[in-house]
């Protein structure tokens, strides 16, 4: 019985491990230290709730073989056992010794999290939640994006973490990178913090975990993990101002005489909005609308036109333009790289 228990728990590890290798969002495949503290602990009780499954399951199945009614029981009585002090002592002190257990060795491992020291090349980035994106500002560089998180590849020979504090414009979020870190909240009127240092180049999906309205599924996230070449020049790239192109000055003198710039900043123009996300370098992202949907120009067009196509209940109203004004205004925003 016991084996047989093991081996069906065991083939539910390999099972749940092997899908998380293929899922993008998943704690069991991790390439930061803070998601590998997390998944070791999480390991580690299972290891301690599974024990206590595999023997309470045993015992309950021993009992219920071993006396179960038999013929000619009905006119005997079972013998009677009046407590037993050594029963009741074992199953009082035994599961608070695990509840000791538990209770240090989460305790130890926030205390990892949450102290562990800032070296001095570490990236600070400000992560603020909105309804229903991602605002990421880099004071150390001068600029400010959206929904797409750009960090640095940490070498553990000579670590480069990234530090964030999280805040909310508005209700409450939670920042969430299942593979990079655990999930911490965005509350308004207070600073959070939380750090990752991942050691693997890549993209890695992230979303908001705590319930914020209409289309919190659709509050994606992106964290791109670059070589230090790589992000150098995306961080140049970042600060530089908006040029557009002469064919798409007229898009551009649509887009300033619009309510876009009430919501949206576009550096080196008038539109100074602080509402919705920075638009400087929109075609440098992948995606538009937080992860909704690729960041295409027929995407676009179809996201100026009417928002309510890929996240209904967005925050951003449908502007009513002209056929010519959203082909400007399309044409306009795809310069900005």
């Amino acid at each position: 019985m016991i084996r047989a228990l093991g081996v069906f728990l065991g083939a539910m590890l390999l099972n749940a491990t092997a899908f998380a290798a293929n899922n993008g969002t998943s704690i069991f495949s991790n390439d930061s230290t803070p998601a590998k503290g997390v998944y070791g602990l999480s390991l580690f009780v299972f290891a301690i709730t599974a024990g206590i499954f595999v023997v309470v399951g045993t015992l309950g199945a021993y009992a219920v073989i071993k006396f179960r009614e038999r013929p000619g029981d009905e006119t005997s009585e079972p013998v009677q056992i009046f407590g037993s002090n050594q029963i009741e002592l074992s199953w009082t002190i035994i599961p608070i010794l695990i509840v000791v257990v538990l209770f240090l060795t989460s305790a130890r491992m926030i205390f990892a999290v949450q102290d562990a020291n800032e070296p001095a090349s570490s990236m600070k980035v400000t992560a603020i939640g909105h309804q229903f994106w991602w605002e990421f500002q880099y004071p150390a560089y001068g600029f400010t994006t959206a929904n797409e998180l750009h960090v640095p590849v940490s070498d553990p020979k000579s670590p480069t973490p990234t530090f964030l504090k999280l805040s909310s414009a508005d209700v409450i979020h939670s920042f969430w990178i299942p593979r990079l870190g655990g999930k911490t909240d965005m509350i308004p009127s207070r600073v959070n913090e939380m750090w990752i240092d991942p050691t693997k180049i890549g993209m890695y999906e992230g979303q908001c975990s705590q319930f914020c309205g209409t289309e919190h599924a659709k509050m994606l996230l992106r964290v791109y993990v670059q070589s230090r070449p790589d992000f150098d020049a995306w961080v140049k790239n970042q600060q530089q101002t908006a040029v557009a192109s002469a064919e798409a000055e007229q898009g551009r003198h649509v887009f300033e005489s619009q309510a876009c710039i009430n919501c949206h900043a576009v550096r080196g123009t008038i539109a100074n909005g602080r509402y919705g996300p920075d638009l400087t370098h929109l075609m440098s992202r992948d995606t538009i609308a937080a992860g909704a949907a690729a960041n295409t120009p027929d995407n676009l067009r179809r996201w100026i036109q009417n928002p309510e196509v890929f996240k209904s209940g967005s925050n951003m109203p449908a502007m009513n333009l002209t056929p010519e004004q959203l082909t400007l205004v399309t044409d306009y925003l795809t310069t900005l790289k």
